[in-house]
């Protein structure tokens, strides 16, 4: 073992050396291969942070007032049918596109998997073990954990598995980590039953995760490792899987060797994605990924910390911690975040989750912005932490650290009974920069004293969860939407294959940006902004677009300046400078808002508008002018949303401003849009 363990550390030994002079680069392995830590990481262990499930007075405490709630919610489940996916539910996705058929009955069987599993911590009187030994019992005769969705990295390339051959995604991770947990906690209870229980679990776990991750065969198929192709684009399935194959191995693996190639693999693995993002902490997927990207560098720092007894651990690191405050940044206010990407523009992000990253990194700021999202705005009263359905880890992280939250949260009811509610709240935000600049990234946020926030990001169109959105932003006034982000639809075949970019919301007609002289920006890591810049103190952002657009746009500048007003009476401004080859189209200005529009030479309370200004009337009453040059002819597109994903963010509908030049416009000039609060409709 020693001889085994000496090799792999000399390997990483050797990868750091090949990265010197890299700053920032291959932070884990650095961390892994100093003196006594690899032997910290021992087979067998008994590192697990929680109470044996016979601690009946540790699970109290830990439980508290939550035990009954937990409780009840496993009786509801007692008569629980585990339900069977047939093989037409996995090629649904391949003849329809359709990935619900499958993906529906495999969470519901994952989320009662999990709500059994902390009912019988809570409880302890065995009551939830035989559904619990049926649900682990299901599992072990699964074919395979992995999502039809995902099943195309087969060498088949089907989307029924094949059983000649297992591969690893988001679902068998978090299904793979699920078992473990249950096999951990009640194998001994599951052995007073039958002990093929047991033998059945643990066979599924090496099948489905542990040999398949240390298969070489599969790096492939196993994408996400970063392993198989050197700079490739990666993103949240990195720690996302890294996190749960690696409790895996710790819970279960019994050869030492096994788990010294394991923990060496995973921690490569995780540097590639450290190393593949940016270091200025933002998360390119947009902050709907923030919980699956930087929040699972948490759950992996975590657990690697916990099973080292703290030899490992990078929570003390500057980047780390920006990473985590990312997600308090990017939050506008009303439940809104900043929605570049594949994200949805509310919050989904778990409050628990972020004040467990924000206690481990010594961030208040995370700290208080979770405890401000425990806040209900109405009775202006602080929740306790709601306890996670769909994974099994951090369901019993917030249980773990919920004592210390709720302590918190009762401090602050005892302060807000005794001040104003809504000044307590104010204050948990207090600390927040009202800007933030993301240099590397190319995304800023800011906001000024009035309550107007600006968000706008350059970067390239071979982002992860890309959308062809370069230079784009939102406005929000005093969180009311204005100019927005749709987002994404519900996810489906053609989300992630060849005809992604027919999806309306992909595009960047579809965003707050040109098509210039007829040309939209078009997908690909070639199209990217240049010469970005950003000034907080002035409230300017600043990037050149020409590079964004294909080449039969003839474009040879288009720098974008966005300028929120500092200070005095708000606006933003939005300048496009630009220079073409020659006018052979019309440049059309797109802006997506929320609610409806007057148009020049429509009327509001009695006023007919003029040529170059526009009305948006939005929610809450509030009404916001836009002006633009005369020469420019505006109309509106609806955009009428039937997907629950957009419907259930923005209502019935969306609509698009459509702001278009001259056919025989100048090929170089500048065009200006400038935002103002008219008041209340």
């Amino acid at each position: 073992m020693k001889t085994t363990l000496l090799s792999i550390l000399l390997s990483v030994a050797a990868l750091i050396r090949a990265a010197a002079g890299n700053d920032g680069l291959n932070l884990l392995q650095a961390e892994y291969s100093k003196p006594g830590v690899a032997e910290s990481f021992a087979a067998g262990k008994a590192w697990f942070p929680f109470p044996a499930y016979e601690d009946r007075a540790g699970w109290a405490a830990l439980f508290g007032p939550d035990a009954g709630k937990v409780i009840r919610r496993g009786e509801q489940l007692l008569d629980y049918q585990w339900q069977h996916i047939p093989a037409s539910a996995y090629l649904a996705f391949e003849r329809t596109g359709d990935r619900q058929a499958m993906e529906r009955p495999e969470g519901a069987n994952r989320g009662a998997m999990i709500a059994l599993i902390l009912a019988e911590l809570a409880e302890g009187k065995g009551r939830f073990i035989d559904q619990l030994a049926n649900g682990v019992w299901l599992a072990a005769q699964q074919p395979s954990w992995v999502l039809s969705a995902h099943q195309g990295r087969q060498r088949s390339k089907r989307s029924l598995p094949d059983a000649r051959e297992q591969l690893i995604d988001l679902a068998s991770g978090r299904y793979g980590s699920i078992v473990s947990i249950a096999y951990h906690f009640f194998h001994r209870e599951f052995d007073k039953l039958d002990p093929s229980i047991s033998v059945a679990t643990e066979n599924a776990v090496r099948r489905n995760i542990l040999d398949p991750y240390l298969d070489p065969g599969q790096r492939r198929a196993n994408w996400w490792l970063g392993l198989a192709s050197r700079g490739s684009m990666l993103n949240n399935w990195t720690p996302w899987c890294n996190s749960d194959v690696i409790l895996c191995f710790l819970l279960m693996e019994k050869d030492q060797e096994r788990l010294d190639r394991a923990m060496a693999q995973s921690v490569q693995s995780m540097d590639l994605f450290l190393n593949y993002i940016q270091k200025d902490g933002a998360c390119e997927e947009g902050p709907a990924y923030w919980g699956a990207a930087a929040g699972k560098v948490y759950d992996y720092l975590q657990i690697l910390y916990d099973a080292s007894d703290g030899a490992f651990s990078l929570f003390g690191n500057e980047r780390i911690r920006k990473m985590g405050e990312f997600v308090s940044r990017s939050y506008i206010g009303n439940g809104y975040v900043v929605n570049f990407a594949d994200a949805g523009a509310r919050l989904n992000n778990p409050s628990e989750l972020i004040w467990n990253y924000g206690h481990a990194v010594g961030s208040r700021e995370m700290t208080d912005f979770a405890l401000y999202c425990l806040a209900d705005p109405a009775s202006g009263k602080f929740r306790n932490p709601v306890i996670t359905g769909n994974d099994a880890y951090r369901a019993l992280e917030t249980v773990r650290f919920n004592p210390l939250i709720r302590e918190a949260a009762d401090s602050l009811n005892r302060l807000a009974a005794e001040t104003a509610p809504a000044e307590v709240r104010r204050n948990l935000r207090r600390g927040v920069p009202p800007a933030t600049w993301y240099p590397e990234t190319e995304m800023c946020f800011m906001r000024n004293p009035s309550g107007w926030f600006l968000g706008a990001k350059g970067g390239y169109n071979n982002e992860s969860h890309n959308h062809n959105d370069v230079g784009s932003c939102v406005v929000y006034v005093r969180d009311i939407p204005v100019l927005v982000d749709a987002g994404v639809g519900t996810y489906t075949k053609q989300t992630f294959n060849h005809d992604r970019y027919k999806i309306w919301s992909m595009q960047c007609d579809w965003h707050n940006l040109p098509m210039i002289n007829g040309a939209a920006q078009p997908a690909g890591a070639q199209y990217r902004s240049k010469n970005t810049s950003c000034d907080l103190s002035k409230g300017m952002f600043s990037l050149d677009l020409a590079d964004a657009y294909p080449p039969e746009s003839g474009c040879r500048k288009w720098v974008r300046t966005y300028r929120l007003a500092p200070k005095g009476a708000p606006s933003v401004t939005i300048t496009d400078s630009f220079a073409l080859d020659a006018r052979t189209q019309p440049d059309v200005e797109h802006f997506l808002v929320k609610g409806s529009v007057v148009l020049p030479g429509g009327t509001h309370q009695g006023r007919t508008l003029p040529d170059g200004e526009l009305l948006i009337l939005c929610d809450e009453g509030l009404v916001v002018k836009m002006t633009f040059p005369a020469s420019l002819k505006a109309s509106v597109d609806v955009m009428e949303l039937t997907d629950r994903r957009f419907s259930g963010v923005w209502g019935p509908s969306l609509r698009r401003i459509n702001l278009a030049s001259p056919p025989d416009a100048p090929a170089k000039g500048s065009y200006e849009f400038r935002i103002t609060e008219l008041g209340k409709k």
